[in-house]
């Protein structure tokens, strides 16, 4: 428990904080599995479409912090990767 008046903002602010991250994590993890189910299908298309989705949603996290630069761009690589490879 908080004994100043300040902690008790900072706990506040942390769990708001959390929540907010939390759910730009889960949205993130959401559009990488409708990429990564198009993949699986083997739809060339369908899974361009959703990368051109995903990416910019993926950056939008590095901006905001919730995810690390260098992740973000290995997890994007890879995933382009996986769509080059459907037509060959």
């Amino acid at each position: 428990m908080a004994n100043h008046k300040s902690a008790s903002k900072r706990i506040r602010q942390t769990e708001r904080r959390t929540a907010v991250n939390r759910d730009r994590v889960s949205r993130i993890r959401t559009f990488v599995k409708k990429v990564e189910l198009a993949i699986a299908s083997g739809d060339k298309a369908q899974a361009e479409a959703a990368f051109k989705v995903a990416q910019p949603e993926m950056m939008r996290g590095v901006n905001h912090g919730v995810l690390a630069r260098n992740t973000v761009s290995r997890k994007l690589s890879r995933l382009s990767h996986r769509i080059k490879a459907i037509g060959a």
